[in-house]
């Protein structure tokens, strides 16, 4: 799933799907990404679990990732 990133400070991330849905990112994901920094604006691919981030990524960065 596609999301852009509302917002990123150390300690709080939020996303918006593309179908306007607000998610909080929890700062252990963000950690987990390998991505030293998101800014507001950012597109990131994210996989949920009912309402909770699991994990975020930008496509063509990271092991087996590749730009599609």
């Amino acid at each position: 799933m596609q999301a852009t990133v509302f917002s990123h400070s150390p300690d709080a991330t939020t996303v918006v799907t593309d179908a306007g849905r607000r998610l909080e990112v929890a700062a252990e994901v963000v950690a987990a990404s390998g991505l030293r920094f998101v800014r507001p604006g950012q597109r990131v691919s994210i996989t949920l679990r009912g309402d909770v981030v699991e994990r975020l990524w930008i496509t063509g960065i990271g092991e087996g990732e590749t730009i599609t």
